[in-house]
């Protein structure tokens, strides 16, 4: 799929991190954008939304990303259950990071992301790579 085509659903809960990765999104040519402060409001939105790919922080309110992706993972529509999903986070640490590549991650990096990196990672998801070793 081309990149600039994608429907893309953004989870991140500190509105000044959202700002920047939707600013940098439409930048890349991505424009079918949406954006949910935690996971459960964006989980409860999935069918609605239908995206073709998810970028999510790991640590909000509510909901996050792990606990997130635990739910996606287990949902009954397999379309919607194999979504392609990057984590960005400042949270770089081996512990997170090991739970969450189990959960076939695309992408996992660290804030504030290098543009030419994340647009990589979005490439690379929508082609069906999975993340093999750590961003």
């Amino acid at each position: 799929m081309d990149m600039k085509r994608a429907r893309v659903l953004v989870i991140e809960d500190e509105k000044i991190m959202a700002t920047f990765v939707l600013g940098s999104l439409r930048r890349m040519g991505i424009l079918d954008l949406y954006s949910y402060d935690n996971g459960l409001t964006a989980l409860r939105e999935l069918g609605t939304v239908k995206p073709d790919l998810v970028i999510t922080d790991v640590h909000m309110q509510s909901m996050g990303g792990i606990e997130f992706l635990n739910n996606l993972r287990s949902l009954a529509d397999e379309k919607l259950s194999n979504l392609p999903v990057i984590f960005l986070s400042a949270d770089s640490s081996s512990s997170t990071v090991s739970e969450a590549l189990p959960l076939g991650i695309a992408g996992y990096l660290v804030k504030p992301p290098n543009l030419k990196v994340l647009a990589a990672k979005i490439e690379q998801a929508l082609k069906g790579h999975t993340l093999e070793f750590f961003d």
